[in-house]
């Protein structure tokens, strides 16, 4: 069967959306859609109608029609089935079959239609199917939103680092008053004082400017733009920032050294690091044809054995840098795990119809168009979800042993179970029960203190086939198992879980091999034992 277009039209003919899946002018569909509501037979059950040209396949939707176009040789009980299913469709995604409606879900019901029929074939494909495939999420949505919430967390770790220095100049200049400092002296400038300064917020309904001015403290050691012209807000606001900081910890200021600028702690700096970051991945010298492979995971694993759930999303970016390479296929290699039909693929609408069980080829529907030069276009998509044990790439064995004197040995070993993959700048951070601190025994790689987090924090720079296993052992106080979970697991994978990677990059028009380059890495959202 060939269907040249599906059509939604008015019972006049006026097409309301219409998916040519042949090269068809959009003249040549307004005519056929204009003759097609003079053919329709009156006072029959028939569902389609023949002119010299074409089939129509139709099916009434209230005031509408909604008709596939055909050419003459189509199997016509396939036609109807697809019709069929087609109609399924539009009464899924639209509430009511009103022309408004549909034109308000017009671009989604463009994108079903594609998933249904590809350049004018019928796929392999169901209702339930069409759903999951329009409802695969967006990668791109996601980095927007991590990117949003890292920008969030950066403005609050800011706010609370000026309200600190803030604080410690307020500190500083009761020292310094304190301490005898003639009036004449370098803090002179401040306001004469204690009593100059807490002049301003009890009096700050009815001081002048002038001395409001004069008593915003302005070390030499900060920098002039960050406080310049804001000397009255500053003082007007004084007393209420003390007493929130005050009342949050501010008996712990005290113990710094307040004679030293504040600069920014290491414990609100992880925030500010990106996810994302290559971390040790080797540098890869892009080619004229750049292939970039982007892997999220997210998995759960229980302690006792099993797996809760595993999460992995990916998405393949083209690179193009010479516009006379912009005419190529591009070949996947054979996928040494294979997950089964719960991987789902998506591919650009550009793009043909990705078949991961027959060439694995990708490349543009239209043959004589090549791809875009100078920008990076995502050519494919997947995602998996599911409970199969046998797809974690690391595997993580925590065992802790209650002792008769209050102690408790723990062992925790690693392996890597994906020998496709190389891990770089593996952590493994186990919890540790509070108030007590481990003695390590034996260990692979290096270890360290977490205070932020009061944990044991085990990291390893590679893990590969040949170096694919670890261990560690240690000894803490604490007689209750349950502490030391969860285990978080943080690392940058080099390689593609879900066995996407390029086997060759062919010209078009000749077949000939163009030389390209390839960066695949995983990056972990989530990785834990619990």
């Amino acid at each position: 069967m060939v269907v040249l277009a599906a059509s939604i039209c008015t019972k006049a003919g006026k097409p309301v959306i219409s998916r040519q899946f042949r090269d068809m002018s959009r003249a040549r569909i307004e005519s056929l859609l204009a003759s097609f509501t003079k053919v329709i037979p009156t006072n029959t059950q028939h569902t389609s109608v023949e002119t010299v040209d074409v089939r129509y396949v139709y099916q009434p939707l209230e005031d509408l029609y909604i008709l596939l176009i055909t050419n003459k040789g189509s199997n016509i009980l396939q036609d109807i089935e697809t019709l069929h299913l087609f109609a399924r469709v539009v009464s899924d995604m639209c509430r009511s079959a009103e022309q408004r409606e549909i034109t308000r879900n017009a671009f989604e019901l463009l994108e079903a239609f594609d998933e249904i029929v590809s350049l004018g074939y019928r796929e392999q494909i169901n209702m339930m199917q069409v759903r999951n495939n329009l409802e695969m999420e967006s990668h791109e949505e996601k980095i927007q939103e991590i990117i949003a919430r890292n920008k969030e967390a950066e403005a609050k770790e800011e706010l609370k680092r000026r309200a600190k220095q803030l604080e410690m100049q307020r500190r500083e200049q009761q020292r310094r008053t304190a301490s005898g400092q003639p009036s004449g002296g370098p803090g002179s400038y401040l306001g004469g004082g204690i009593s100059g300064y807490q002049a301003v917020p009890q009096q700050r309904f009815d001081t002048p400017t002038t001395p409001a001015r004069t008593a915003s403290p302005a070390p030499s050691s900060l920098r002039p733009p960050a406080f310049k012209s804001g000397g009255m807000k500053l003082g007007s606001k004084k007393s209420k920032q003390s007493e929130l900081l005050d009342a949050l910890g501010g008996e712990a200021l005290l113990s710094e050294d307040m004679s030293v600028p504040p600069s920014p702690s290491g414990t609100p700096e992880p925030p500010a690091v990106p996810k994302d970051v290559r971390g040790s991945l080797p540098a890869v010298t892009a080619e004229s044809v750049h292939a970039v492979v982007r892997e999220n995971l997210s998995l759960e694993l229980v302690r006792e054995g099993g797996l809760n759930n595993l999460e992995l999303k990916g998405d393949m970016n083209l690179q193009i840098t010479d516009a006379s390479l912009a005419r190529v296929k591009l070949v996947l290699a054979e996928p040494s795990t294979t997950f089964g039909p719960e991987l789902q693929y998506k591919q650009h609408p550009n793009v043909g119809k990705f078949a991961s069980n027959k060439d694995r080829v990708i490349a543009l529907k239209d043959p004589s168009r090549g791809f875009p030069v100078g920008q990076s276009l995502a050519v494919l998509k997947w995602r998996y979800s599911g409970k199969d044990e046998t797809y974690v790439p690391l595997s993580i064995n925590c065992w802790p042993t209650p002792s008769n004197d209050g102690t408790c040995d723990v062992n925790i070993e690693y392996e890597l179970e994906h020998e496709g993959m190389i891990l770089h700048d593996l952590v493994i951070s186990i919890p540790l029960p509070a108030g007590s601190y481990p003695t390590v025994s034996s260990h692979t790689g290096d270890w360290a203190l977490n205070p932020s987090s009061h944990s044991l924090d085990w990291t390893v720079g590679r893990v590969d086939a040949d170096e694919r296993s670890g261990t560690l052992e240690f000894s803490v106080g604490g007689d209750d198992p349950g502490a030391f979970f969860p285990v978080k697991v943080n690392f940058v994978g080099q390689g593609s879980m879900a066995g996407v990677s390029l086997a060759a990059v062919t010209r078009v028009d000749n077949g000939e091999e163009v030389v390209f380059s390839e960066d695949a890495s995983i990056a972990v959202d989530n990785y834990s034992v619990v």
